[in-house]
């Protein structure tokens, strides 16, 4: 298993950070019930300053919010973050209809008796997990509300006909949230204000090509560089707006080696991974055109991989 604070060494995080989080696991060890919901991230965050900034707010009690556009690592980071604290963590999907009864708890009949059925948000608070608040913004603000005092410093939660809790010291809860999204909406200044805000960088293309060879160990360095340069001028087509960011797509770059991998011929993968994200002709020879300019017309598993 990968020992996320050697990690952080090798990105060059301050040493001083570092064993404050030591600090942290050793002060508020995951109990061993929960061992199972400590994450084991496949996938590595890469960026020094995002890490020094995120791993302080975290330290110093707060809670986080990560904004940026796609593909910029927000859950990979907020995985990581739980994953270096040695926290369990609590994945929280937001949709229209969350409600209280979805983040909270609600009643629920089990062995001749009425119980609450503990909601994520309770639990966190509850063990001392990291919430995980995926698109916040997708949720409705009134249905948020109820997070407030949970959020703020009295950290508490009171449930109607059941006890107030108190947050355990070691809860944290990180928020993610994109702009532009079918179904986001504006974030309630009240949660705002509740949060630290990290705008998450573009990823870098150093970073890309440490993220493809941790994926894939025999993929050629040359090969690394390439399809990294490929992602990084997709993201300039995007922000020139000569494309729209469906074929930004950093998942479906990584899928797409990955089908090469297994053996797939490198330019159909490439379009399964990222040129059909898009359903607009003219845009999907665009980006046919970009990857043309990057890498051969054919390309096998041979050319990419040792």
């Amino acid at each position: 298993m990968l020992d996320m604070l050697d990690f952080l060494r090798q990105e060059g995080v301050s040493e001083k950070i570092i064993k404050e989080i030591e600090h942290f696991r050793a002060q508020w060890p995951a109990a061993e019930a929960l061992r199972r919901r400590v994450p084991e991230p496949r996938y590595l965050y890469y960026g020094k300053d995002i890490w020094e900034e995120a791993a302080t707010a975290l330290l110093c009690g707060e809670n986080l919010l990560l904004v940026g556009p796609k593909a910029t690592g927000k859950n990979v980071l907020s995985e990581n973050l739980a994953a270096a604290f040695g926290r369990p963590s609590w994945d929280v999907s937001f949709y229209i209809n969350t409600d209280a009864a979805t983040l909270l708890g609600t009643d629920t009949f089990a062995d001749g008796a009425v119980k609450l059925r503990k909601g994520p948000i309770y639990q966190c608070a509850e063990t001392g997990g990291f919430g995980i608040l995926d698109e916040i913004n997708m949720a409705k603000n009134e249905s948020l509300a109820v997070l407030h005092a949970t959020l703020d410093f009295r950290r508490c939660i009171d449930m109607p006909g059941y006890d107030r809790i108190q947050l355990h010291d070691a809860a944290r809860f990180i928020a993610t949230m994109n702009y532009g999204y079918a179904g986001t909406r504006e974030l309630n200044e009240a949660l705002a204000s509740r949060f630290v805000v990290l705008d998450m960088p573009a990823i870098t293309t150093e970073g890309l090509v440490k993220l493809l060879r941790r994926e894939f160990a025999d993929l050629r360095p040359a090969y690394a560089d390439q399809f990294a340069g490929l992602f990084q001028d997709i993201q300039k087509k995007c922000d020139g707006g000569e494309l729209s960011t469906k074929p930004l797509d950093l998942r479906g770059l990584v899928a797409a080696v990955r089908l090469m991998h297994t053996g797939l011929e490198g330019n159909r993968a490439l379009a399964l991974g990222l040129v059909n994200k898009s359903f607009d002709d003219f845009e999907k020879q665009l980006v046919t055109d970009v990857i043309r300019t990057r890498l051969p017309q054919t390309l096998t598993y041979g050319d990419v991989f040792a």
